[in-house]
């Protein structure tokens, strides 16, 4: 039978090339849900072609636009943030993609998992806000969470076979970004054009600000202890450069195993969507030939703090990682509007962690609170 699927955040990055996944195994998926947050015309035109059960738009404003093109298809529309939070309770959703951007996705994956729907996550700021509780939650309802991003995607390929074979050591490999190599004085002026150069992965601009900052590596690391079962000494960051050796894990005996591909999103996507087969694809092979050289650095933290500081939240636990976030999604989105520099981003986390209330055992409404306050505090500071 098919897997039905619900992509929430469709028209992004992961959610379209994930259409393009299943548009490509149209004999394996069918897509039950798709929603947007304000893209309602790329939404509009993806319900067309994979007519799905429902769609949601969260801008109430698009509503009518959206329900008035959708209304000849027999597509039931819905708006706003609870419809998202409700709709993945559809008992004829198999699987749901995560493919939200930041924290938004964490309470319709909440939703999703007491449901008891298996959850492929893209999002990974759900696990970096509210890591302890969503992992006992999917204990609690038998889900499994099948990791998307690329990195926790590879991790969990080279764990297959290996459950009963405790982990010594993950390593999450990071391509340096476009500022690779490059000091703080380098950094002072850099434009939001230059950051939005990524040198190997195609992907929405808050990621790849996070990726030039090394942020996004940091959030990995929180990411990959909750999935993983980890501690913050287990984790290591290396930099390679040329994007092809995705990630890796030590064993006990030393042995090291890791999973390699050309940097292409698809590839991870299918694998959570097909799971536990693989289906077959016309990906571009990969080529040891054309890349005779493959490298690796140590990171550079003294000039991209935001990997270290993501460390130091992991280590101090409670609410510090939502702390970090919170105050994260602010600094991007300051700096995407040319509001601050490149390097207050991190001047502007650390002064949020300093200045948000710490909680060492949150509850979830204290995480919500937490987020709004610490987002409260970055835009003061700024």
């Amino acid at each position: 039978m098919k897997k039905r699927v619900a992509i929430l955040g469709s028209t992004g990055s992961i959610g379209t090339q994930a259409l393009e996944v299943i548009s490509a195994n149209a004999d394996s998926f069918e897509v039950e849900v798709l929603t947007a947050q304000s893209n309602a015309d790329l939404l509009i035109k993806q319900a067309v072609e994979f007519k799905p059960n429902v769609v949601v738009i969260g801008l109430e404003s698009e509503y009518d636009k959206v329900h008035s093109a959708l209304d000849p298809f027999d597509v039931k529309v819905y708006c706003g943030q609870k419809a998202l939070s409700a709709v993945v309770e559809n008992e004829n959703i198999d699987i749901v993609l995560t493919a939200l951007v930041g924290y938004a996705g964490l309470l319709p994956t909440i939703s999703a998992i007491k449901a008891g729907k298996t959850i492929a996550l893209a999002n990974k700021e759900t696990l970096v806000v509210a890591g302890d509780l969503i992992t006992k939650l999917a204990i609690e309802h038998k889900v499994n969470i099948l990791p998307v991003d690329s990195e926790h995607s590879a991790i969990f390929q080279c764990l297959s076979g290996e459950y009963i074979n405790p982990i010594e050591k993950i390593i999450l490999t990071a391509s340096g970004g476009p500022f690779r190599g490059k000091k703080k004085e380098d950094l002072l002026k850099v434009t939001k054009k230059e950051a939005l150069k990524h040198p190997n992965w195609d992907m929405g601009a808050k990621i790849t600000i996070d990726s030039a900052s090394l942020m996004n590596k940091g959030l990995e690391v929180i990411e990959a202890k909750w999935l993983f079962g980890v501690e913050t000494n287990q984790i290591e960051v290396i930099v390679h450069p040329q994007s092809i050796i995705h990630s890796l894990v030590q064993f006990e005996d030393g042995s090291i195993k890791a999973q390699l591909g050309l940097p292409d999103m698809k590839l991870p996507i299918q694998y959570a969507l097909g799971y536990p087969h693989r289906l077959p694809s016309d990906f571009q092979r990969f080529d040891f030939l054309n890349y005779p050289n493959l490298t690796f650095e140590k990171p550079d933290l003294e000039t991209f703090q935001n990997l270290n500081l993501a460390f130091e939240a992991l280590k101090r636990g409670g609410n510090a990682p939502c702390i970090l976030n919170a105050a994260n999604e602010i600094a991007v989105e300051a700096f995407l509007q040319d509001r601050i520099g490149f390097l207050n981003m991190s001047d502007l986390i650390l002064d949020c962690l300093q200045k948000a209330t710490f909680i060492k055992n949150p509850t979830l409404d204290d995480l919500i609170n937490t987020n709004e306050h610490t987002r409260n505090i970055a835009k003061e500071l700024i």
